[in-house]
């Protein structure tokens, strides 16, 4: 055989043991006789012809992270990859269930009436039921109505309804207003007397 076949034969099995060091745990000796493989092809390459050394280095050098990287995007649908790489778990299959929040999330869109003052915590009283809840911010009188937005940390957050009526106003634009008319001149010149 010729030693360009001999070269060939070795980047090939190169490649098959760098795919082979992803798959199978050997402690990075595939890794090590796939460099050694790949070290051999590139050298039997160049005594072939310097042309052929250059294809055989340029595949190594391109085609090795690619093939690599094919094999690490394969490599999680592999049974052994199923069994080394485990799926991440959502917060619902972590925490321990609790009837409570699940109780106060379904009050979430209701509309309740606030029992005490909230600044920003209080009482509010939905369907007969007083339950803790924090304001958004806004303080609520009692005696308001309120709608709950959100449960937060086994809190009810809730809004006045009168906010979700009347937005507040904006304030005009103040970087389009001529300075003198926000700010009082600081230098104003001394009154002689």
């Amino acid at each position: 055989m010729d030693i360009w076949i001999w070269a060939f034969l070795l980047l090939l099995l190169g490649l098959i043991l760098a795919v082979l060091e992803m798959f199978v745990p050997s402690g990075g000796i595939l890794g090590f006789l796939s460099a050694c493989s790949f070290i051999g092809a590139i050298v039997l390459g160049f005594r072939y012809s310097v042309t052929y050394g250059i294809v055989l280095t340029l595949v190594t050098v391109f085609g090795v992270p690619i093939i690599i990287a094919v094999g690490l995007a394969i490599w999680p649908h592999t049974p052994m990859g199923r069994r080394i790489l485990l799926d991440v778990p959502t917060s619902e299959q972590v925490l321990p269930e609790d009837p409570r929040k699940q109780t106060l999330k379904a009050l979430v869109g209701q509309i309740g009436v606030a029992k005490t003052k909230m600044l920003p915590s209080g009482v509010i009283v939905i369907n007969g039921r007083s339950i803790d809840a924090i304001s958004d911010g806004t303080p609520i009188e009692p005696g308001e109505q309120v709608r709950v937005l959100d449960v937060r940390a086994n809190r009810v957050v809730v809004r006045p309804l009168k906010a979700e009526t009347h937005p507040p106003q904006q304030p005009e634009d103040l970087l389009r207003q001529p300075i003198e008319s926000v700010l009082n001149e600081p230098f104003e010149p001394e009154e002689s007397g």
